[in-house]
């Protein structure tokens, strides 16, 4: 007679390791709620179960050994808190979670968690223009050499248009601001990602409002700067660029033309070619965390939405 072998059971738990990796699978694509209903399980069950399973993603992925980084943070608790996330950008996947703010103190302890020597093999950092992440990683890494993410960068040129948008709506009255109203949407995406009435409505806007038709132009050109192999081509891109600002009177442009240049090593980094590395990542990885932090919303266990977002990028076992 022939007996199937049963597999060992979890410690202090009556489910086997098999059934875990199949709720912790399950859970992958829907929350802890949505699981326990579909298999008439406890929500704390469930929660245990799938836990044990990221942890096991975990054990499995190996030691991180990063060469390339990716460095950002989260908020959490309606934007009080933050927590650092960094990534490796070569694997394509999240390594560390932690620190208790953005602080250089916070950043520091992501280096003590990946130690001296495997510190030594970070290349490049990617990072915002934050100082302390800077501070920490010229300290800890000082090898490594800093880049400032675009899609950062973007936003902030984003902000300064944004402003530009709001003084003029605030400069005119009548017919001037109907055109401005409600066409924030248009005037900061992408002109390939509007359709239909949104790029109708912007071309309007733009043929209506010189100064906002200029700092949109300036908007969609500054992207190029990324496209040069050179730092000396992307200088004297980034020297036209400028001078275009000139009698404008587009202050939020000037101050963002003033930050770059404060910035400007961080950013011409990327012109060297084993610096080309796809920045894309990191801003995916937001995206993720956002939809794991609307799942989890109102689930006040910080363990979990680390573990969540540590292994979100994971094969599944």
């Amino acid at each position: 007679m022939k007996g199937e072998r049963l597999e060992s059971f979890l410690e202090n738990a009556l489910h086997t390791e098999r059934f875990a990796r199949y709720v912790g699978r399950r859970c992958r694509s829907g929350t802890i709620k949505d699981v326990a209903e579909e298999l008439n399980l406890d929500w704390h069950t469930v929660k245990r179960l799938e836990k044990h399973y990221m942890r096991e993603q975990l054990k499995r992925s190996g030691t991180a050994r990063p060469k390339v980084i990716g460095i950002d943070e989260i908020s959490i608790r309606k934007r009080h808190d933050y927590r650092i996330v960094v990534s490796d950008l070569e694997k394509h996947r999240p390594i560390w979670f932690g620190g208790a703010d953005r602080s250089e103190a916070s950043m520091d302890e992501f280096y003590r968690f990946l130690g001296e020597k495997p510190c030594q093999r970070i290349r490049l950092a990617v990072m915002d223009m934050w100082k302390p992440f800077r501070n920490s990683t010229v300290q800890n890494a000082p090898q490594a050499a800093i880049l400032f993410d675009k899609f950062h960068i973007i936003r902030h040129l984003g902000e300064a248009l944004d402003k530009v948008r709001k003084s003029e709506f605030a400069r005119l009255s009548g017919k001037g601001r109907t055109f401005i109203k409600g066409q924030k949407f248009a005037l900061l995406s992408h002109p390939q990602n509007l359709k239909g009435p949104a790029r109708k409505n912007l071309k309007l806007l733009l043929g209506a409002n010189k100064r906002l038709n200029t700092a949109y132009m300036l908007k969609e050109s500054f992207a190029q700067l990324w496209d040069y192999n050179t730092e000396t081509w992307a200088r004297k891109f980034f020297e036209s660029w400028r001078a275009q600002l000139k009698w404008q009177r587009l202050k939020p442009f000037e101050k963002f033309a003033t930050m770059i240049e404060r910035h400007w090593d961080g950013i011409a980094a990327y012109c060297k070619p084993e610096n080309k590395v796809a920045l894309g990542f990191v801003e995916g990885l937001n995206n993720k965390i956002r939809v794991i932090q609307r799942r989890s919303y109102g689930l006040h266990d910080e363990e979990y939405l680390k573990l969540k977002v540590l292994t979100c990028t994971l094969p599944a076992l």
